[in-house]
C-alpha cells in the first residue's frame, strides 16, 4: 500500500507541473545523454604529429596554417615542392617558407613554371604573413600579385638571392604593405626608395632589416650608395630595429660603403677585409651590437678594436677569425666594454704576446674584467 501511495503521490506531482517545467526537465535529461564533442587542440603534440604523418603530402598541406618545403640541390626535389603548391586550390596558408639546403634547386626550374606554382598560393592565401622564398626565381610580376591578395596581412618577407626582382619590385611590396616588420635582400634591391616608403607614417615600426652585399665576379659589380639622409628617416621611424649586414666582398670593393654614419647593428664580414674598412666601422657604427671578422690578414688590428670600443657604446659580441691582435690592446679593449660583452669569440692564434701580457697571463686579465671565467677558443687538431 505504500509503494503504490508513493507512485500515486509522483504521478500526482509530475501532473501538476506546468509545461515550462516539463521542457525544462526533458532538456536537462537531453543535455546529459548528448555525446561530448571532440577537441583535437587538446591533444599532445607527439600523438597529432604521429596521426599526420600517415596522410599524403598534400593533405598535410591542406590541413595546416603553415608549409615549408626543404629541398636539396636536384630539380626533382624543387619540382615535387612546386607540383604541391600548384595544387593548394582553396587552402589559405599564413605561413610559406621554401628552402633550399644545397643550391641551385629552385633557381634550376623553368621560370614560368616555379611562378606559376607560387601565384597559385599567393591567390588562395588572403592571408599570408610570412613568406621565406631566398635563391628561388620569384619576379616582379609575382610579387605584384602576392601584394594584390595579401597587402594586408604580411608581415615577414625574406627573398635574399632572388635575381629576377628589381628595385621596382620590392617597393611595390614596401609601399602597400605598411604591416611588414621584417625584410631579407640582397643588396642591389636597396634604395633610396625603399627606405622612404619603409619609414612612412602609414608604415609599422620595422624590426629587422637583413641586407646581404655579395660579390660573385671580382671587379664586375658595381655597388651604388645609400644617403645617410634615406638612413636617419629609417632611425627616427624605427629607433629600436635591428640593421643586419653580411658582406661577402674582396679587399678593392668597399669603397662605397662605411663613408658616414649608417644604423648598422650586426655587421658579418665573411671575407677578408681592410685594417682601413674595420677602422672607418669604428667611426661610421655607433649602434653596433655585435662584430664577426672572418680575416683580415696579418697586419694587427690594435687601433681598430680600441676605436670600435670607443664609439661602438652598445658592442656586446664579438668574433675574429684570422687576424692578428696583440695581447695587451685585446685586455685594453676587453676593459673598455667591461661586462656588456656577453659573447667574446677569438682565436688563441690571433693573439700576440707583448711586453705587457704574455698567453698565459691574458687569461686571468679578460676573465677579470669580463667578470666570468674566459678561455681564447683553441683551433682543433684532427
Amino acid at each position: 500500500m505504500k509503494r503504490g501511495l508513493k507512485g500515486g503521490e509522483e504521478d500526482s506531482r509530475s501532473s501538476s507541473e506546468g509545461p515550462v517545467e516539463t521542457c525544462k526537465k526533458v532538456r536537462k535529461q537531453h543535455v546529459v545523454l548528448e555525446e561530448p564533442v571532440s577537441n583535437w587542440g587538446c591533444l599532445p603534440q607527439e600523438v597529432l604529429l604521429h596521426i599526420f604523418q600517415y596522410l599524403p603530402l598534400l593533405d598535410r598541406a591542406y590541413a595546416s596554417q603553415y608549409v615549408s618545403f626543404k629541398v636539396d640541390s636536384s630539380t626533382e626535389s624543387a619540382e615535387a615542392a612546386c607540383d604541391i603548391l600548384s595544387q593548394l586550390v582553396n587552402c589559405s596558408l599564413k605561413t610559406l617558407g621554401l628552402i633550399s639546403t644545397a643550391r641551385p634547386s629552385f633557381m634550376e626550374l623553368p621560370k614560368s613554371h616555379f611562378i606559376s606554382a607560387l601565384t597559385v598560393v599567393f591567390v588562395n592565401s588572403k592571408s599570408l604573413s610570412s613568406l621565406k622564398i631566398d635563391d628561388t626565381p620569384v619576379d616582379d610580376p609575382s610579387l605584384k600579385v602576392l601584394v594584390a591578395n595579401n597587402s594586408d596581412t604580411l608581415k615577414l618577407l625574406k627573398m635574399s638571392s632572388c635575381p629576377h626582382v628589381s628595385p621596382a619590385g620590392i617597393l611595390c611590396v614596401a609601399d602597400q604593405c605598411h604591416g611588414l616588420r621584417e625584410l631579407a635582400l640582397n643588396y642591389h634591391l636597396l634604395s633610396d626608395e625603399l627606405l622612404l616608403a619603409l619609414s612612412s607614417e602609414k608604415h609599422v615600426h620595422l624590426e629587422h632589416l637583413r641586407i646581404d652585399v655579395v660579390s660573385e665576379n671580382p671587379g664586375q659589380t658595381h655597388f651604388h650608395t645609400i644617403k645617410k639622409s634615406s638612413w636617419d628617416a629609417m632611425v627616427r621611424h624605427s629607433p629600436k630595429f635591428n640593421l643586419v649586414m653580411y658582406f661577402f666582398l674582396y679587399e678593392d670593393e668597399f669603397e662605397p660603403f662605411f663613408r658616414y654614419e649608417i644604423p648598422v647593428t650586426h655587421l658579418y664580414f665573411g671575407r677578408s677585409v681592410s685594417k682601413d674598412v674595420l677602422g672607418r666601422v669604428g667611426m661610421t657604427c655607433p649602434r653596433l651590437v655585435e662584430l664577426v671578422v672572418c680575416a683580415n690578414g696579418l697586419r694587427p688590428l690594435d687601433e681598430e678594436l680600441i676605436r670600435i670600443a670607443e664609439r661602438c657604446q652598445q658592442l656586446s659580441a664579438i668574433g675574429l677569425g684570422e687576424c692578428e691582435v696583440s695581447c695587451g690592446a685585446f685586455v685594453e679593449f676587453v676593459k673598455m666594454c667591461g661586462r656588456r660583452l656577453s659573447q667574446l669569440s677569438i682565436m688563441e692564434e690571433v693573439l700576440i704576446p707583448d711586453h705587457r701580457y704574455s698567453l698565459d697571463d691574458i687569461h686571468w686579465e679578460v676573465s677579470k674584467h669580463l667578470g666570468r671565467v674566459w678561455f681564447p677558443d683553441m683551433m682543433p687538431t684532427w
